[in-house]
């Protein structure tokens, strides 16, 4: 079994880097792992990814003994149980509006007593039916984590109910999509996104609630001080696509001054 790094990090408020996929490919997966990173985003709601490519990410996250967070499409249970039975050790959920979704998520998402997330232990989280069910229960329930992103204007207006509900390990801002929300994408110095983004970060800081919001890396030390303590620092494509681009730039500059 497979013990869960963010949870434990959570437990002392220990800073969390993860790094996010856009590929299908596990073996960017691995590399990250070997970089030393805590966990991995794997995005089935924005990418090509599907269950059998998540599948073979997760499975190389947990050879490297990082944890694997696959951020799941709104959709139905099976969108959230599926990756749970392939053993990732955490779900995304977008777009969280209200209490009422926020308490269908950690339903959905954990075994009795915590939620009521539908029983088959035959998949690779319980061992292809090799746990004893208590301890597979008591597996699911303990070692793997639930993060709900806050990303519109409709859930910035309920954040004092929706952080109330019991069972959410993180809360996430989802920055951008919520800038489109307040009806300008992509202006991060509008008034009135400010005023949501800063309501939600005093609302989680006062509640004392583990958050994550996307940021610069000289930006980190004062996020951290408020009370974040989930940093993504980017992306394969982006990295691949930032690389490449200055190795180019260079090599053409060089050949220009022979």
């Amino acid at each position: 079994m497979h013990n869960s790094k963010v949870i434990r990090k959570l437990k002392t408020h220990t800073p969390i880097f993860c790094a996010k996929t856009h590929l299908c490919d596990p073996s960017v997966v691995e590399i990250f792992g070997y970089c030393g990173f805590d966990c991995v985003w794997i995005d089935m709601e924005h990418t090509p990814v599907n269950f059998e490519s998540a599948l073979n990410q997760v499975r190389a996250a947990k050879m490297t003994g990082m944890d694997s967070m696959v951020r799941v499409p709104r959709g139905c249970y099976s969108d959230f149980i599926r990756p749970l039975e392939m053993d990732a050790t955490g779900l995304m959920v977008p777009h969280v509006f209200s209490p009422e979704e926020t308490e269908q998520a950690v339903r959905w998402s954990f075994f009795k007593p915590k939620g009521q997330r539908p029983i088959d232990a035959g998949n690779n989280d319980g061992h292809f039916c090799m746990l004893e069910l208590r301890d597979y229960v008591r597996y699911c329930n303990e070692e793997k984590f639930l993060m709900l992103q806050i990303e519109d204007k409709e859930a910035v207006d309920r954040i004092d109910e929706i952080t109330e509900v019991k069972g959410v390990d993180i809360f996430y801002l989802g920055t951008l999509d919520l800038t489109q929300s307040y009806g300008t994408p992509g202006e991060f110095n509008n008034p009135e996104y400010v005023a949501g983004r800063d309501r939600v970060i005093e609302t989680l800081r006062k509640k004392k609630l583990p958050w994550g919001i996307p940021c610069k890396t000289e930006d980190i030390s004062r996020y951290y001080a408020m009370g974040c303590v989930f940093f993504v620092l980017g992306s394969d494509t982006t990295a691949v696509a930032q690389v490449f681009k200055d190795k180019l730039a260079k090599a053409t500059s060089m050949v220009g001054t022979v």
